[in-house]
């Protein structure tokens, strides 16, 4: 795994701006899970190393959820997921990422993505899906470079 470069810690400044939940939003419904996804990923000639644990910063725990990955440039037609995961769509794939308590961090879960064709960029989004609880935190974004890379977030 290479380190991080300038351009690498840029990214990760834009990814903390953008993504998770501003702080107390839903405080006046009570409790709530805040799901975030923490890790790296790499782009190179088409082809995504992720790797992210998945974790709850939030009281109340998560009976269930999913993660869906919103990807920004079409997914090649053949995948070799892990078993947690299925593709839903040209440019969505989704792990199941399981029960997560108050305040604790789930499996992480490690994928290669293969894109169509060899983009010099591609972003990606997650979105929780919970099941029994509010969850705050629902998207974030990541922006990957074909820099050989990883970025991390």
């Amino acid at each position: 795994m290479r380190r991080m470069t300038g351009a690498g810690v840029c990214v990760a400044a834009v990814v903390a701006a953008v993504g998770g939940a501003a702080p107390g939003a839903g405080a006046a419904d009570g409790p709530r899970a805040g799901l975030a996804y923490h890790g790296w990923a790499g782009l190179s000639a088409g082809r995504v190393d992720l790797r992210f644990t998945p974790r709850n910063d939030g009281p109340t725990a998560v009976a269930e959820s999913v993660v869906r990955l919103h990807w920004s440039q079409p997914l090649a037609d053949r995948q070799e997921l892990p078993e947690a995961c299925a593709r839903a769509g040209e440019r969505l794939l989704t792990c199941r990422v399981g029960a997560l308590g108050g305040h604790r961090a789930g499996e992480r879960i490690a994928l290669r993505v293969l894109l169509r064709g060899a983009p010099t960029e591609v972003s990606l989004e997650f979105e929780t899906a919970g099941s029994g609880a509010a969850v705050d935190g629902d998207r974030q974004r990541v922006l990957v470079l074909d820099t050989g890379d990883t970025y991390a977030f």
